[in-house]
């Protein structure tokens, strides 16, 4: 539907036609009325400028179409994560959603420009000629344009896959160099700023060493462009238009006097002139579609990619039982969306669910609401795993899962996101400020969210819940983890997961918060490793990472054996 132009496009496309056949009217009125050219200056003027407003506005419309389509698809639902984690075909999908986006749309629209004007003229120029000086001149240059054309298009071949190793190799340098400033910190303790400078070096290299040979075949092409498209074109246009004028026998001898036949071939050799540089830029503008092909492969890459994911296709090896179980290669055929989800409230129930990257049997145990859950296990053993599989943010691959819908689950991680923004959005993040008015939730119970963790002073020292500032700096990791907790009392979700997300907060205000879960009903699947939360929950779900796991009730001899 993205080639269906919306009434601004229709009226921009015309604008842009309207102007190019002005154009094209003024260069015919130009050479019929050579002395008069300094009158018609403003107008050529005023034409361009008009013609270059219509080519920016349509630049910047396409953009926004082909952006908000794209944003739609990217960011439905989960297929921003599964872009990264799933899937493994798209490596840099902002460079693509920005930079080539844009390079896209600029060069489609300029694709637009530069031919629809030289195929005018060409239309204009032959009808002219044609009654001029006979069909063979411009069938002439027809054959010449055609010839050169074929040409030239098996020698730009190679350009469309530079294009996309172009692109590739940015979208890598831009990556490393992100990578850098998110790790900043880490990387200063290692003391690690060599081997990162070594690292931007060594990728930095790579994309202008090809930059170099892209640049030198463009410039080898440039000179192979111009000789065949505008110097021969024009010496071959010149022999086709003297050809009736050196002809004695030709009737425009008997018929004319010496200056109109003058006057005849000058307007001639002037207008075969505009068609041979019309085919030239014709010629040349294969030149840029070569290029636009790099970019048109890459996009349609990502809306291909896009388009599976939505659909609940991945590409990606996932390791699995057989991978890591050679004994286990009959228990199960893993096929990505295989399994069966059911939404019902107050309960979590696990039925022959797989988690695919861990060494876990398949889960089968069941836990309703009021009921606490902790999880333990070695790392590697799927801990991460289960909650992605609850958050639906990987594939069932087997087995059935019965649990609440989306929004009624809520996860809380170690490092909380904070969002860009006023104070007021942390707390009620993903909601709006309208979302929390059709709530009915006040700003006096969101303090009381933030008194309930030791967060008051927050709002004290701002002064006003809509002061924006940069969260993820000014809080610590204590008032993040304790700020993600005050969100899960707004959002008051019927399951919670837990990921060992009070590892800085103090034991008292850890024992308040846990507290506070059971007394508004929320239910908690929590990781951690303090012995002090065993007394919060009712169950636990301990995986060996050896292909075991125990679902059993916590008694004090448990929380003896667990301390």
């Amino acid at each position: 539907d993205l080639s269906l132009p919306q009434p601004t496009w229709c009226r921009y496309l015309i604008l842009i036609a309207a102007m190019l056949v002005a154009r094209t009217y003024c260069d015919v009125w130009m050479i019929q009325n050579g002395t008069m050219i300094e009158r018609l200056d403003d107008n050529i003027a005023l034409v361009n400028n008009f013609l270059k407003l219509g080519l920016n506005e349509l630049k910047l419309r396409f953009r926004v179409r082909l952006t908000k389509h794209l944003y739609d698809e990217y960011l439905k639902g989960y297929t921003y994560y599964k872009m990264g984690n799933l899937d493994n075909r798209i490596a840099n999908a902002d460079q693509l959603l920005t930079q080539d986006v844009e390079k896209f749309c600029n060069s489609v629209v300029d694709l637009y420009s530069n031919l629809s004007k030289p195929l005018l003229d060409i239309g204009l120029y032959i009808f002219k000629l044609t009654t001029a000086i006979g069909a063979q001149g411009p069938a002439s240059m027809m054959a010449y344009l055609l010839i050169s054309g074929l040409f030239l298009t098996r020698l730009r071949r190679p350009i469309g896959k530079m294009t996309v190793t172009e692109q590739r190799y940015e979208g890598e340098y831009r990556y490393v160099n992100s990578r850098l400033i998110t790790n900043s910190e880490e990387i200063a303790f290692y003391n690690g700023n060599m081997r990162e400078k070594q690292t931007i070096h060594s990728t930095f290299k790579k994309l202008v060493d090809h930059l170099h040979k892209f640049i030198f075949f463009r410039f080898t092409m440039g000179f192979v462009d111009s000789l065949i498209a505008k110097y021969i074109a024009t010496v071959v246009g010149y022999l086709v238009v003297s050809r009736p004028f050196l002809n004695l026998s030709d009737p425009r001898h008997l018929n004319s006097t010496q200056p109109e036949l003058l006057e005849d071939y000058y307007q001639s050799g002037r207008m075969l002139l505009r068609m041979s540089q019309a085919l030239g830029r014709i010629v040349l503008a294969g030149r840029e579609m070569t290029r636009l092909s790099g970019f048109t492969m890459r996009i349609t890459e990502l809306m291909k990619v896009l388009k599976e994911l939505n659909s609940g296709k991945y590409e990606r090896t996932m390791v699995s039982h057989q991978d890591k179980d050679p004994n286990a290669v009959e228990r199960v055929a893993l096929v990505p969306g295989s399994g069966q989800i059911v939404n019902v409230d107050h309960v979590i129930k696990f039925e022959w669910v797989i988690l695919v990257d861990s060494l876990s049997p398949s889960l089968c145990f069941q836990v309703r609401s009021g009921t606490n859950v902790l999880v333990c296990g070695p790392n590697g053993c799927g801990k991460s795993s289960l909650f992605r599989v609850l958050g639906e943010l990987w594939p069932l691959f087997g087995g059935r899962l019965t649990k609440p819908e989306r929004g009624k689950l809520f996860y809380v991680p170690q490092r909380p996101y904070m969002t860009l923004g006023t104070l007021r959005d942390q707390v009620i993040y993903p909601d709006t400020y309208e979302e929390q008015r059709r709530k009915g939730i006040s700003d006096l119970v969101l303090k009381e969210y933030l008194d309930n963790v030791q967060l008051g002073h927050i709002l004290e020292r701002e002064g006003t819940w809509d002061t924006v500032q940069d969260w993820m700096d000014v809080l610590s990791g204590g008032e993040k983890q304790r700020m993600a907790m005050a969100r899960l009392f707004y959002h008051k979700p019927q399951f919670a997961i837990l990921d060992e997300c009070t590892s800085a907060v103090s034991v008292d205000v850890e024992d308040f918060i846990y507290s506070h879960c059971r007394t508004v009903g929320i239910s908690l699947f929590t990781v951690s490793h303090r012995k002090s939360l065993w007394k919060h929950h009712e169950y636990y779900l301990h995986m060996d990472g050896r292909g075991n796991y125990d679902f059993k009730p916590i008694t004090d001899e448990t929380i003896e054996f667990g301390s």
